[in-house]
């Protein structure tokens, strides 16, 4: 089964130690980071893709993917 997460976050250390965390969890980047800007509250916002192969589990909606 492939699994499929975006991480989104203020741009900031703890969105890089998020990213960091799933690649070292064995999720593989897909496709290219995204930027937007929150003229509300005047900052930054990242986001960024994640695959993950998972053999021996099948999908179900109630999973919750970080924990792969």
């Amino acid at each position: 089964m492939k699994l499929y997460r975006f991480i989104t976050g203020p741009d900031d250390s703890a969105f890089c130690h998020r990213v960091t965390q799933a690649l070292n969890k064995g999720w593989e980047l897909s496709g290219s980071p995204t930027l937007s800007f929150d003229p509300v509250k005047g900052r930054t916002i990242c986001g960024q893709a994640v695959t993950k192969d998972v053999d021996g589990v099948d999908y179900s909606p109630e999973m919750k993917l970080g924990d792969y």
